[in-house]
């Protein structure tokens, strides 16, 4: 898979948690016992996680909540040195189990027991058979362990730039192009992420929701902004519909507002409950 720095986590945590949709949040914590109907829901002692794509810990940071040091956390990457970084900002905390894993041997991701599987801006980098082949595992687990799936920031491939520039539409369609290629687990699904989730859990019977939940990036989030103007502009470098001086013209100008325009990067949150 595609690696992602300590920094470029660091610079999109505060977006990303603006941006996760509150009610499908609440009713996460509610399925682990730590929001809601007490009655009806498991003790949060009994509470396993597993985290996929875990990173230094955003999901963690982002279900805090009262209780939430009593659950076990496993946290799961094929990334060791996050791992570490996300042990040494929670493993005095939490109860975590860290696994450096190849997420894509669905077979042996640590999923028993797991009350939720959360994953946050992870499905967009992985297959189509990623997707249906993790469905089908935590579809056939029934009984009193049944998973659910908080999915958070599937990018849904829409992107608008304020001010607009007249090549924001060519430098997105290359963009997209480049998210559907190949990132380690066959040929991703980018913005059609979201929408193939969402129709491989109903069809395996999950009550699954979604909700919209965009970047909303402005003046504050100047130096992501910057990472991401940059990043795009690296990622269609070799598009054969953007010529490099285009470009170059391109990113000149959207890092020129980087501190005085807005952007907003759609995606979409999914949970799932048996």
């Amino acid at each position: 898979m595609s690696g992602f720095s300590v920094e470029w986590l660091n610079l999109r945590e505060a977006a990303d948690q603006r941006a996760r949709a509150p009610h499908l949040r609440e009713q996460a914590l509610a399925w682990l016992g730590l929001a809601g109907d007490a009655h009806t829901q498991p003790q949060a002692g009994e509470a396993i996680v597993v985290d996929l794509g875990a990173g230094t810990g955003s999901t963690l940071r982002a279900l805090a909540a009262p209780g939430s040091q009593r659950l076990v956390w496993r946290l799961v990457d094929h990334d060791g040195a996050l791992l570490d970084e996300a042990l040494r900002r929670h493993g005095k905390h939490y109860r975590i189990e860290d696994y450096q894993s190849d997420l894509t041997v669905i077979g042996e991701l640590p999923l028993g027991g797991a009350r939720l599987v959360t994953a946050s801006a992870l499905f967009d980098l992985m297959s189509a058979a990623f997707i249906e082949a993790l469905v089908l595992r935590l579809a056939s687990v029934r009984g009193s362990w049944a998973s659910g799936l908080y999915a958070a920031l599937n990018y849904d491939g829409t992107t608008v730039w304020d001010p607009p520039h007249a090549d924001d539409a060519a430098v997105l369609a290359a963009f997209n192009d480049d998210q559907r290629r190949d990132k380690g687990t066959g040929l991703a699904l980018g913005p059609e992420a979201g929408g193939h989730l969402v129709s491989a859990l109903t069809h395996a019977g999950f009550k699954v929701q979604t909700a919209s939940s965009p970047w909303l990036l402005g003046a504050t989030d100047a130096a992501m902004v910057e990472a991401l103007i940059t990043g795009i502009a690296a990622a269609v470098a070799v598009s054969p519909g953007l010529d490099a001086k285009r470009l170059a013209n391109w990113r000149e100008f959207r890092l020129a507002h980087a501190t005085s325009g807005s952007c907003s990067v759609g995606h979409v949150d999914v949970l799932a409950l048996p």
